[in-house]
């Protein structure tokens, strides 16, 4: 057996099941408006489960909201997008009233310029969502 096909027969089952963010959010519908009015993208509330939706990105990416009051948003990223045309695609966030994150970890080797990493060959800026969840925008 090739190494490949070896590699193959070790995988899960999970490796070819579609996968989806779940996000907490203190407000179902701030953060509706949020991810439909400021993202851009469509949300479908997730019927018999108030406060609950589906957003959708590209390629059928799932964004699951939920809320879920009373508990801090994370400290880390919690979903990334992987623009093709970066530069494009802040400049519209920008536009759509998103603010990027400056950051400066030296510990990391991460320091932001105009909201904007710059690593090895990748390029990354964060935001926050309407309830304190971090997003990021990258350089495929």
């Amino acid at each position: 057996m090739d190494t490949r096909a070896a590699e193959l027969k070790t995988r899960s089952k999970l490796y070819s099941a579609q996968a989806r963010a779940v996000l907490r959010v203190e407000d179902y519908e701030r953060a509706r408006s949020f991810y439909h009015d400021t993202l851009g993208l469509p949300v479908d509330d997730l019927p018999g489960v108030p406060g609950s939706g589906i957003a959708i990105a590209g390629d059928g990416t799932q964004i699951e909201l939920y809320q879920r009051p009373g508990i801090p948003a994370p400290e880390n990223t919690v979903l990334a997008f992987h623009a093709v045309d970066f530069e494009a695609t802040l400049e519209d966030l920008r536009r759509r009233g998103v603010v990027f994150e400056d950051y400066d970890i030296p510990e990391i080797g991460l320091k932001t310029e105009g909201g904007v990493a710059q690593m090895a060959a990748k390029k990354a800026a964060w935001f926050k969502d309407s309830e304190g969840n971090i997003l990021s925008v990258s350089t495929m």
